[in-house]
């Protein structure tokens, strides 16, 4: 099962409609992801319940349902998955890139003509249909000239293409851009305001660590944040090992001026609407 397709089977308190919104600092861009919602709210009562918490932006919702998210003031924040690929095949494979060319095209003009911010991609696994693994290096060359074809596109429609940083040791094993460094020498190469890391969090501790430090070191290469807790990728609160309330802090202290979105799960028995507002109010920094 993937880490998307899980959405606890909880339902939106009635009182909900009722709640006006809640009043945030405002340091912070706050976003949501499906999988924060009971598995049965509709589109409508999920926007709508992001609205009144304080949230701002909604994560990979594709375009059928960017009237509903603006209706209640939501950005759609992130484009959804397909135009860069797929987590097992997309930039590090040349085969795939006169495909994804024309689709990323797409997908930037479709964003920049509705206000969608940024775009997801990802490097791919290391090993393809072939069964031979490809190393790092040639990897990231080959991810290096595919971002370098359509940065200039990408600079011109003023959205952000964000390859996502992943854990290939608990949920996406041969993923290749697993460890910062790798993502960082990417970017470097590139070196384009609108192609940055979308920097998971619940991943980056499963490969990397040390959350802060990284993210100091290489906030100029990163353009969006994922939450989630660890180990489990469930609630932010205290019960797992990630200090979100000092990430936040540290995130806002460098002046970022991009989304953080959620994507946990809320754990098994847990109000999905309460769990948000505990996550909000943590990263409310």
């Amino acid at each position: 099962m993937r880490r998307r397709d899980f959405l606890p089977a909880l339902v939106v308190p009635a009182a909900l409609a009722q709640t006006p919104p809640v009043q945030r600092k405002g340091r912070i861009k706050q976003g949501v992801t499906r999988g924060v919602f009971a598995r049965n709210m509709s589109m409508e009562d999920c926007c709508r319940a992001a609205a009144q918490s304080g949230i701002k932006g909604f994560d990979l919702i594709g375009p059928q349902d960017w009237p509903t998210l603006k209706k209640y003031g939501l950005t759609p924040s992130m484009y959804p998955p397909g135009p860069g690929g797929t987590i097992p095949n997309a930039l590090n494979r040349k085969e795939n890139h006169e495909r994804l060319e024309a689709s990323m095209h797409a997908a930037l003009d479709e964003s920049a003509a509705n206000g969608v911010p940024n775009v997801i991609t990802f490097s791919g696994n290391r090993t393809g249909t072939d069964h031979i693994a490809m190393d790092d290096r040639e990897g990231a060359d080959n991810c290096v000239a595919f971002l370098n074809k359509i940065k200039a596109y990408a600079e011109d429609k003023s959205v952000t293409v964000c390859m996502e940083y992943l854990n290939s040791k608990v949920n996406h094993k041969d993923y290749m851009f697993d460890h910062i460094a790798w993502g960082v020498d990417v970017m470097k190469r590139v070196n384009s305001p609108r192609v940055k890391i979308l920097f998971d969090i619940y991943h980056a501790q499963i490969m990397d660590g040390d959350i802060v430090r990284n993210i100091r070191d290489n906030f100029q290469w990163i353009g969006h944040f994922h939450t989630g807790g660890n180990p489990g990728r469930h609630d932010i609160d205290e019960s797992q090992e990630l200090n979100y309330r000092f990430i936040a802090q540290a995130i806002a202290d460098l002046n970022y001026t991009g989304f953080i979105s959620h994507e946990y799960s809320p754990a098994q028995g847990h109000d999905p609407i309460a769990t948000l507002n505990k996550a909000i109010e943590i990263c409310d920094a």
